[in-house]
């Protein structure tokens, strides 16, 4: 380690020679395989070690291919003029769940490589990728990526480079990232193109701490860019936001492991021990400053990550409560964006009201509960945040069912829009506004690109995207169709609380927050399914679905009926009469004191199906 230590630190870049720069891209238009190819030509992974996503270390990024958490590398580049560069990589996710960590990410940046799918072209996420690397001043070099499949069309990607994004269709760089076709010449390009880091080393120390991660040996890993001044091991850091103190531990670099130096310095991106113990003490956006010679003021942009979805998770067994708690918390040491409290329903037991960034992210958080914990969870239907306008005036924001007020102390409830864009051929444009209408979305605009392209604009209600909305896109576009959104605010909206109730009881765990024009659909689905995953009982069971005590659907489960005329072989009618009364009045105190239990499984198939 202390030889390694004194050759990095030895061979400390000039900062002339330092570019800093991410890769934006759609989901699959191949940015971690270009990754893969600009590590495996420049040296930074030997052939023995190279794998495919090599930046995605979970198994769950891997299988999904898709990038969950940000990673970052140094490599070491030779130009053709023969001066040696020093490149950092930052490879950021590319799901809207995670705009905020991307952000960051392009932040700590200089420059930006865009890539497009040859076959695919221009889609939803890469505008929305390119206009956040647009807000924060970056060069962004087009690279058009997969000319080696059949399907590619590049005259057309070029054409809608310049179509959607106004960038120069000559300056896109056309690469084969899988075959390590054109990496050269886009390597030629980073060095030529991107700008070298501004910032002095003379200046006070003020570090963009990007992404974070939880060493259980050595507490936080802060993943930072140096804006200006230098941070040393020994020295004694700030944290701006939370006004908390460290002495620094270890500094060092990614080379892709974590490679341990003497100093960073203005333009590098590298790492930060400083025994920190929790996330929430070093959060993601975060300006790091010397405690003793503090900066003026923080780095701008600073906000944090607040959660728009929130579902209940229960373990299937009660006994594992304590087990989800652990693994919660375990999981909320990587992931500062996760919170979690305590929540007890009649219906499930004991469990916790999560919240998350958005749907993929909740997905990756139960999967992760299940498969690296061993737990088996059921999650209540997703909710968004609503804000309450009560009628003495106050406002209460509600993510529970559960804590939804009465219709009559309500003045007006607000529910949060997003402004969602479609990206769809223009022969499934119809299917694609019908859905919209359908989710109550308002229509903004419609814009035609090259190649038949139409790009949809709608503004929706976030709890309408969250159920099955891109299932049912990709299903009316038979998988063309691709969706980006943003937050745009929150309107008024005529929203009521459904509850089901069995036998005049109602059950806590089905309750939904949801649109009035849409509650007797949801009553009537939920009520028909509970009817056919009921066990008849010895007495009639009556499912209902009511919003402010009255009823908008029902249904009921007959009673099972045991025959007790069965051993009357002929004889006198009264003696069947008899056993018929004694069972009847036996049924209607059962009825009395009997409870409706729901099984687990049936709760199982009823939020699988809602879900």
């Amino acid at each position: 380690m202390e030889e390694a230590t004194r050759q990095t630190s030895a061979a400390s870049p000039r900062q002339d020679r330092v570019r800093n720069f991410c890769i934006i891209a759609h989901i699959d238009h191949g940015k971690s395989t270009l990754a893969d190819r600009l590590l495996q030509i420049t040296g930074a992974v030997s052939e023995r070690d190279m794998r495919e996503q090599v930046l995605d270390t979970m198994d769950l990024e891997r299988e999904r291919g898709i990038t969950i958490k940000a990673s970052a590398v140094r490599l070491h580049y030779t130009a053709r003029d023969g001066h040696p560069y020093t490149l950092n990589l930052i490879d950021t996710p590319g799901h809207v769940d995670f705009a905020y960590e991307v952000s960051r990410s392009l932040a700590a940046c200089e420059g930006a490589l865009l890539v497009v799918d040859a076959a695919q072209g221009v889609e939803a996420q890469t505008v929305a990728n390119f206009m956040m690397a647009l807000e924060h001043d970056l060069t962004v070099i087009p690279v058009i990526n997969k000319i080696d499949l059949a399907s590619a069309r590049v005259e057309e990607a070029r054409a809608a480079l310049y179509e959607e994004l106004a960038l120069d269709p000559d300056d896109a760089l056309l690469v084969s990232a899988k075959e390590g076709v054109g990496i050269g010449e886009l390597l030629e390009a980073i060095v030529a193109r991107i700008p070298a880091p501004s910032g002095s080393v003379g200046e006070p120390l003020r570090c963009l701490l990007f992404d974070s991660i939880f060493d259980i040996h050595r507490g936080v890993v802060g993943f930072v860019r140096v804006m200006s001044g230098t941070v040393r091991r020994g020295g004694s850091i700030l944290m701006m936001a939370s006004g908390t103190s460290y002495r620094v531990e270890e500094v060092g670099i990614f080379a892709p492991a974590m490679q341990a130096c003497e100093e960073l310095r203005t333009g590098d991106v590298g790492y930060i021990i400083s025994g920190v113990k929790t996330l929430s003490d070093m959060r993601v956006g975060d300006t790091i400053t010397d405690a003793h010679h503090p900066a003026p003021g923080p780095l701008p942009g600073y906000k944090v990550a607040k959660p728009m979805v929130f579902c209940g998770l229960y373990p299937v067994d009660n006994s594992e409560h304590d087990g989800l708690r652990d693994a919660l918390e375990r999981l909320q040491l990587n992931d500062a964006a996760l919170s979690f409290e305590k929540e007890t329903s009649e219906a499930l037991g004991f469990g916790f009201r999560a919240g998350f960034l958005g749907l993929l992210h909740m997905e990756i958080v139960q999967e992760r509960l299940e498969r690296e914990y061993g737990l088996n969870l059921i999650a209540t239907s997703p909710n968004v945040v609503y804000k309450v306008h009560l009628t003495d005036g106050t406002t209460t924001e509600v993510d529970n069912p559960a804590d939804f007020p009465g219709q009559e102390r309500i003045d007006s409830v607000e529910e949060p829009f997003v402004l969602a864009r479609v990206f769809v051929p223009d022969e499934f444009v119809g299917p694609c506004m019908d859905l919209c209408g359908q989710r109550r979305g308002v229509y903004v605009d419609m814009r035609y690109g090259v190649g038949q392209r139409v790009t949809l604009t709608y503004e929706l209600p976030l709890a309408e995207i969250l159920v099955d909305f891109f299932d049912q896109l990709k299903s009316r576009s038979r998988g063309y169709a691709s969706l980006d959104y943003e937050p745009s605010g929150t309107r008024v909206s005529s929203v009521v609380r459904l509850d089901i109730w069995l036998n005049g009881e109602p059950v806590d765990a089905l309750s939904t927050i949801i649109h009035r024009d849409r509650a007797y659909e949801r009553a009537r689905s939920i009520v028909d399914r509970l009817k056919e995953l009921l066990p008849r009982q010895q007495f009639r069971i009556h499912i209902q679905g009511a919003i402010a005590h009255r009823v908008i659907a029902a249904a009921a489960v007959r009673a099972f009926r045991k025959d007790v005329t069965a051993k009357c072989y002929g004889g006198d009618i009264t003696r069947k009469r008899k056993l018929l009364e004694r069972q009847k009045e036996g049924k209607k105190r059962m009825k009395m004191v009997g409870q409706v239990e729901i099984p687990q499984s049936a709760f199982m198939a009823l939020l699988r199906v809602d879900e």
